[in-house]
């Protein structure tokens, strides 16, 4: 903070030493998972190119904890962003991986930048934006003036956005203002208090006084919008391997007082294990990816509401507090008497892993900011999106995770302590998400981009807000920034059609051969014989089939560059697997060989949902003569036939 101070002041005394200025073609605001993939991105669209970034760390959440990741259907998770999660799955021996280590992550995301050759400037938040007219010229960091074309704001903030005084908002919409449904105020029963948990600190006493994080603030009508903010946390990396542990010990500013609510509902709920208040997530090397779970958790309620608009120094605070929370809470669950002595048995099996974040004392640098400042764009994506209710046809990315909202304050209701805010609906499939929603309105700024702080409702920005598909906009991003700077054309001219097929011929940025992937749902590639019936669940894309009679299902890729390819097909955690299914593969549509896979091949631990499996290669040539025919003949299980991959060797 006192370094942060110092540059503050001489920035505001104009006593900046010579006064350094860069001019670039693009410059990134965050080395946030998305600031990374744009960087580099935009350097293969032979950009000039600057990230700044605001700490010491790249990757954000992503290398900051989030390591068992949030995706929804793998299906929406395309180009560069997929590209990771194939990098991460080499680093362990597998073709994809969603569940992995801080540190691997981190040094999945300087991979990118040593191959891209991206200059990243470190420790430079930003103090302010200059613009001409409706363009943004230059920004100003604490020792440096960034000159560019074109900008894009990957912060989890948005203060590019907000120095260049382009339109945003915080908070909750009322339900309304988009015509929604599970915007605003929302009281529901996940992650909620039992009934009959007492907030006074005496019992049944109201003189006495709140418990400690509980608001006095009064329930307001059900889809009410108001400007508070759903809470923040860390996801917490412990270990249990004894060689690499650090004791949890007492934090600073510790306070028994603020964990008095979890003893209450410990007594009422009488939790087997500590699953009742922490959702503990299994990575690889015997660590953890903690998040909230339970009416009181890591989630610290009600006490990030200023984040957002706060100036650094702010923020600093308000991010130490969060962590001695959360370190409080470790701490609190192992060591109080109070506690159940197999909760505290168990947590004490717990502790830092010594080899992550050496440099900020073993403890995360990212706090989990789910939600700051949101930009009012060309086009605000809201509920219907989500619900495919209205779909854009300007789509450069999918989405397809829960509209997810945690609780945003804790009150009395009826005399009792209630959350508010939590909202978890589901149930639909990969949607489109708007160009339009990533840039600003023309009467804004016409060269900037935001992937992150996107134009969405405070709900569905719950459904988009995930690190994989941060990462998508980002590419997108860059590449629509490189097509402005060749057109000489604003953000609001680029062509999107012309930047969807880019995408979709060059998802790497390069002019690598692309992938070909054929789904179930792709009628005009796939041909069935015998009965199969339409599942959704646990699907790669909207569906996939599952046998009902003897059959099979033929896939039949386009192949426009010939090569050898590698071939997988997409399996879905299931528990009635046959015991073995049979697959054709066919490189010239008339002789085929027989492979086949059995559940035991189907390694789903390490992923959150289902799991390529690997069918060997094929040497393709251009056009579509080969398929892939999966079989139900002689089945003893309902054999799946969903998503096949076709990967270039």
């Amino acid at each position: 903070m006192r370094q942060l101070t110092l540059f503050l002041a001489l920035f505001i005394t104009g006593k900046l030493a010579a006064q350094n200025i860069r001019e670039v073609d693009i410059c990134i605001y965050g080395g946030t998972s998305a600031g990374v993939i744009a960087g580099y991105t935009a350097k293969k669209m032979n950009k000039s190119v600057l990230v700044i970034e605001p700490g010491k760390r790249l990757g954000g959440l992503t290398s900051g904890g989030l390591g068992y990741t949030d995706i929804g259907n793998k299906y929406a998770i395309t180009g560069l962003s997929r590209d990771f999660y194939r990098r991460i799955g080499k680093h362990y021996g597998r073709f994809e991986t969603w569940i992995f280590e801080p540190g691997v992550a981190e040094r999945t995301f300087q991979q990118y930048i040593k191959e891209g050759g991206v200059e990243v400037l470190y420790q430079q938040p930003i103090l302010a934006a200059k613009k001409d007219g409706k363009r943004i010229t230059e920004i100003q960091t604490a020792s440096a003036i960034i000159r560019a074309k074109m900008f894009i704001d990957c912060s989890y903030e948005g203060d590019l956005m907000a120095k260049a005084g382009i339109s945003y908002t915080v908070g909750r919409e009322d339900n309304s203002q988009y015509g929604e449904t599970y915007n605003g105020v929302q009281l529901r029963e996940k992650h909620q208090f039992p009934d009959g948990i007492d907030p006074y600190k005496e019992p049944g006493k109201p003189a006495s006084g709140l418990v400690w994080g509980i608001s006095p603030d009064q329930l307001e009508k059900p889809g009410t919008g108001n400007k508070k903010i759903q809470a923040y946390n860390f996801r917490i990396c412990l270990t249990n391997e004894p060689g690499n542990r650090i004791p949890i010990t007492e934090p600073a500013d510790y306070d028994p007082a603020r964990y008095e609510l979890l003893l209450r509902v410990v007594q009422k709920l009488q939790p087997k294990n500590l699953s009742g208040m922490l959702k503990i997530d299994l990575m690889p090397n015997h660590k953890t990816d903690i998040n909230n779970n339970g009416p009181i958790s890591t989630d610290m309620i009600g006490m990030n509401y200023n984040y957002p608009e706060a100036d650094y120094a702010t923020r600093e605070k308000i991010t130490r507090d969060h962590e001695l929370y959360n370190k409080g809470l470790l701490y609190f669950i192992g060591h109080d008497p109070r506690m159940p002595e197999h909760l505290r048995k168990e947590m004490l099996q717990w502790g830092y892993p010594k080899d992550e974040y050496p440099e900020s004392g073993n403890w995360s640098p990212q706090m989990y900011v789910r939600e700051a400042r949101r930009m009012v764009g060309a086009y605000v994506m809201t509920q219907a999106n989500c619900e495919s209710k209205e779909i854009v046809n300007d789509g450069i990315g999918m989405a397809a995770y829960t509209m997810d909202s945690h609780n945003c304050q804790r009150i009395v209701v009826n005399g009792m302590v209630k959350n508010e805010g939590d909202v978890q609906i589901g149930g639909f499939g990969p949607y489109p998400i708007a160009y339009r929603s990533i840039i600003p309105k023309a009467d804004d700024c016409n060269n900037v981009f935001v992937p992150v702080c996107m134009s969405a409702s405070h709900i569905a920005y719950g459904s988009i807000r995930m690190e994989p598909v941060f990462m998508v906009l980002a590419q997108s991003a860059a590449v629509a920034a490189a097509m402005a700077i060749d057109n000489h054309q604003s953000v609001q001219e680029v062509n999107v059609s012309k930047l969807q097929a880019f995408l979709r011929q060059k998802p790497l940025a390069t002019d690598a051969r692309a992938e070909i992937l054929v789904d179930n749902d792709d009628s005009a590639h796939v041909s069935k014989k015998g009965e199969w019936q339409r599942e959704t669940k646990g699907a790669y894309g909207p569906s996939m089939f599952i046998s009902k009679s003897t059959g099979s299902i033929r896939y039949t890729p386009e192949v426009t560059r010939s090569g050898t390819y590698r071939i997988y097909t997409y399996v879905p955690k299931r528990s009635d697997l046959p015991s073995s299914t049979q697959i054709r593969l066919s490189a010239d549509g008339r002789s085929a060989r027989q492979v086949s896979y059995t559940p035991a091949s189907v390694k789903v631990e390490g992923q959150t949902s289902g799991e390529w499996v690997d069918l060997g290669t094929i040497n393709l040539t251009k056009g579509k003569k080969a398929y892939v025919e999966i079989s139900s003949e002689g089945k003893d299980g309902e054999v799946v036939a969903d998503a096949v991959l076709f990967y270039p060797q």
